[in-house]
Parts: structure tokens; C-alpha cells; sequence
């Protein structure tokens, strides 16, 4: 990773006072539009990938109503804390009041992506001078981390991303305080990140002779992480435990033992593109800076993991990484450019014009390529049909659905996940016949009925793949949540 830079490089380049603002508030505004265009896009056309757009605005909905985090798509009256702990999304209520629609989620996490692109791009020329920065800027925002988490819709992990980007800008410039401060606020992002700040920690502690601020922040990560996974999360779950142990000792029914998964760390294909991708978009030269430590312990737990949707490049994992890869990056050149290796030396000064072809090379295989294409933009009979379907769903109604009307229902009804409601009778079972069900449904209304043996269910509304069925029978008593 290359020898510790000296007190003063820290100081190289451009002072922070003299690295105008108004050059990446302009590139940051149009990766916040390009961010949330595709978001809005993908919304409008009923393409949301995931239950969990709809899962965090029940969590928001919850919390903008004075009220407990209970996300029924989970489960009726399931308090999310026992899943993640992530109170941080407690943030977006003010917005939520404003504008009570998912795509006010959407916008944050935008905003925030774009947030940290700023930091990213102005420490950079800070460290390095002349255009790296804004360039930089431009090949982080389009980086596949970023792009596949938007593409991803909502998570949690959206506040992580400035926060670490503030954390590493902090550790390059040598600001040892502000390292600790913006450090502190991941562990309420999400339980895993606890870990992630005991390696801030460690490198102010090992690299940056901070030993009293590194060992407390060390140990407080460490703390948080085992306050969190062994105590709060299971105080709040129904089952007692943290269910994501599962993922690293089960492969489906099949136990794994510790052992094994750690022999398996890179047993994929998928595992080691996904690596090899991850540092092969700063032109490697992230490998020579300390920094990239921070990516171990997410690195670390998705290869441990047996879910495959953990390893690869897609879905919104690797977002948080992103900040720490390019800045790390930074670091790595200006460590470079001292080097007694002329040919590094030399690599070093087309680096970021390298990593900037990369990244915008990488686009036309990755999400924001679909803003290109003219049929993005059309609304086709697919979308008409959900849209019909929606208005044949009354407000205020208790709904049982698949992905596809989700989190277009979840803010004004109340919304369960098709078949992990049992015994509560909703109003309305509203489903896309074309989901990727395990087997066919041959009669929606039968399908309803097995749903829920308590009650009887009659077709309202069908418009292409989508059907509504209404219960025809009084509500059993005792089936609310």
C-alpha cells in the first residue's frame, strides 16, 4: 500500500479555501438529476427490483406518524429494528411530512450520493491540484457501486456514503477530530458498520500515531457492533436472535460451518470480478493507500455470506464503498508521485484521466445507460394496466402484494407481502400474475381463498397480468395486527 506519506503532503496541491465550490455543486446537481431521473423512471414504470423500497416507507410512514417502526410488509406488526438497526432513516421524516410519496426516499438517496460526490471530488483536487478533482468527481458518480444502488432503489446505506466520504477526507488532511465525529454516526446507519468505524480506529491509531483517539474509537466500533447484533436487534426482534447469522452458517437448509465459508472466501467467479472491479476503477492505485483497509469488513462479511446476491456487482452493497475506493485512490497518487520508481511516477500523472474512462466507459453496461434509450421514457401497457389496478385499490385499505404495486400502495394503505400475512384477512389482495411466482396461478381468486381460509374473496378489477380481489365477507375479528 505504499509508505506513509509525510506530515506536509497532507497539505499538497490546493488548500481547501482556494478549491472552488460552485464548479462541483454544478457537477453534483446533474448527478442528483441523473440519480433520480432513472429512480423516478424506474418508479413510474412499475420496475422496482425489491420489496424494500416499500419496506422503508412503512419504516418512514411510522415514523412521521409519532409511532414505533413497524413495517407489515415484513410481517404484521413487525418492528424493523429487529431486522436492521438502521434509526437513521428517522431523518427523512421532515421530507416525508412535506412529501409523503416514495419517491421522496428516492430523491434523498440521490441527493445524498450526490453530497458525497462533492467530497469526493474537492478533496481530491485538494490533495492532487489542477482538474483531478472535478474529473474524479465525474468518475465516482458514474462509478458501478453508485449506479447499481440507485438502480436498486431505497436503502439505508445512503447516509453511509457522505458519512464515510467525510470520514476519509478527514483522514487524508489529517484532521484527526473531524475522523472521530463523522465516524461516530454510521454505527446508527446500519448494525455492520460498527466495524467499519473500529478500522477508522485502528488506521488512526497504526498510521496517524493517534493512539488515544484510536484506541477509544476502535473500541467503541467494536462495542457498537456487539451492543447492536447481540442485544438491541434481538431485544427487538420476535425471535430473539439476528437473523443475518443465517447467511454466513446456512447454505438453504444446509449448515456451514465457519470454517468452510472462510476456505470459501473466493470460491467464485463472481466473488473475485467484484474485486477486481472494485480497485480496477481507481486504476489500481488505490492498492497503495492505507485507506482501502476500511473496505474490509463489508468485503469481509459478503464473501463470508452464502447468498450469491451478496458477491457480485449489483444491488446496493458496494455503494458504501465507493467513497473509500477513490479517495483511497487519491492518496494512492500522491503517494505515487514520490516514489523512486520512475514508471510509477509516471502512472501515477494519467491515473485519473485513466479511472475517468473507465467509469464512463463501464456506463454503457450499467443502469444510467437506460436514460439514452428513448424507450425509457415511454409509459408502456404494462404500466397503464398497474396504474389501473392502483385505482381499484381504496385508500386506507389493508393490501397483500407482490414487488410489482408495492410501494405505490404503502403510502396511504396498509400493505403486506403476498403470503406473509396469515389470519389477518386484508381488504384487498392485489397481485401481478406475471411475477416470478414458483408456480403459476391459474385462478386468482382460489389463490386468494388459500391465502386466507377466513374469509371469501371476489375479482374487483383486472387489467392485463394485474388483478384486484376485494373480501366479501366481514372482517374476522381478531385479524388486525
Amino acid at each position: 500500500m505504499g509508505p506513509p506519506a509525510p506530515a506536509s503532503a497532507a497539505d499538497a496541491g490546493t488548500t481547501g479555501d482556494r478549491v472552488p465550490l460552485r464548479p462541483y455543486l454544478i457537477v453534483a446537481a446533474a448527478l442528483c438529476g441523473l440519480y433520480f431521473l432513472y429512480s423516478y423512471l424506474q418508479y413510474r414504470n412499475f420496475g422496482s427490483p425489491s420489496w424494500d423500497l416499500g419496506i422503508f416507507e412503512q419504516e418512514v410512514r411510522s415514523y412521521a406518524g409519532l409511532n414505533a417502526p413497524v413495517v407489515d410488509i415484513k410481517g404484521p406488526g413487525y418492528l424493523i429494528l429487529g431486522d436492521h438497526f438502521s434509526p437513521v432513516v428517522a431523518l427523512l421524516v421532515p421530507l416525508y411530512w412535506v412529501w409523503p410519496s416514495a419517491l421522496a426516499l428516492l430523491f434523498a438517496q440521490a441527493a445524498l450520493f450526490a453530497v458525497s460526490a462533492v467530497v469526493v471530488g474537492r478533496t481530491t483536487q485538494q490533495l492532487l491540484g489542477g482538474r483531478s478533482g472535478l474529473c474524479v468527481t465525474v468518475a465516482y458518480g458514474l462509478s458501478w457501486g453508485l449506479q447499481e444502488a440507485v438502480k436498486s432503489d431505497f436503502h439505508e446505506i445512503a447516509f453511509a456514503v457522505p458519512l464515510l466520504a467525510l470520514v476519509c477526507r478527514a483522514l487524508l488532511l489529517r484532521r484527526w477530530t473531524a475522523a472521530v465525529l463523522w465516524s461516530l454516526p454510521l454505527v446508527l446507519v446500519k448494525e455492520d458498520l460498527g466495524a467499519t468505524v473500529a478500522v477508522v480506529g485502528l488506521l488512526l491509531l497504526l498510521f496517524h500515531g493517534r493512539r488515544l483517539q484510536g484506541a477509544l474509537l476502535a473500541a467503541f466500533g467494536v462495542l457498537a457492533f456487539v451492543l447492536t447484533v447481540f442485544v438491541l436487534i434481538p431485544a427487538a426482534s420476535s425471535e430473539g436472535t439476528y437473523d443475518y447469522w443465517k447467511k454466513i452458517e446456512k447454505n438453504g437448509e444446509q449448515d456451514v460451518s465457519m470454517l468452510d465459508s472462510v476456505v470459501g472466501l473466493l470460491d467464485s467467479a463472481v466473488k473475485l470480478e467484484m474485486l477486481v472491479f472494485l480497485v480496477g476503477i481507481t486504476a489500481f492505485m488505490a492498492l497503495r493507500s492505507p485507506l482501502l483497509l476500511l473496505v474490509l469488513p463489508t468485503i469481509g462479511w459478503r464473501l463470508l455470506s452464502q447468498d450469491s446476491n451478496h458477491w457480485g456487482m449489483v444491488w446496493h452493497y458496494s455503494a458504501i464503498l465507493m467513497p473509500v475506493v477513490f479517495l483511497a485512490m487519491a492518496d494512492g497518487i500522491r503517494r505515487s508521485r514520490g516514489s523512486s520508481r520512475p514508471w510509477l511516477v509516471s502512472y501515477a500523472k494519467v491515473a485519473v484521466p485513466v479511472a475517468t474512462a473507465i467509469a464512463v466507459a463501464l456506463t454503457q453496461h450499467l443502469p444510467l445507460r437506460d436514460l439514452l434509450r428513448p424507450e425509457t421514457y415511454r409509459t408502456d401497457a404494462r404500466a397503464h394496466a398497474a396504474r389501473q389496478a392502483l385505482e381499484a385499490v381504496p385508500a386506507g385499505a389493508r393490501v397483500e402484494t407482490d414487488i410489482t404495486l408495492m410501494a405505490h400502495l404503502t403510502g396511504d394503505r396498509t400493505v403486506y407481502w403476498v403470503g406473509g400475512a396469515p389470519g389477518t384477512a386484508p381488504d384487498i389482495v392485489a397481485v401481478n400474475l406475471d411475477f416470478s411466482w414458483s408456480q403459476p396461478i391459474e385462478d386468482p381468486v382460489a389463490y386468494a381463498q388459500q391465502l386466507h381460509p377466513e374469509a371469501r374473496y371476489r375479482l374487483k378489477h383486472r387489467s392485463g397480468p394485474f388483478v384486484v380481489l376485494e373480501r366479501t365477507t366481514p372482517e374476522p375479528s381478531g385479524s388486525r395486527p
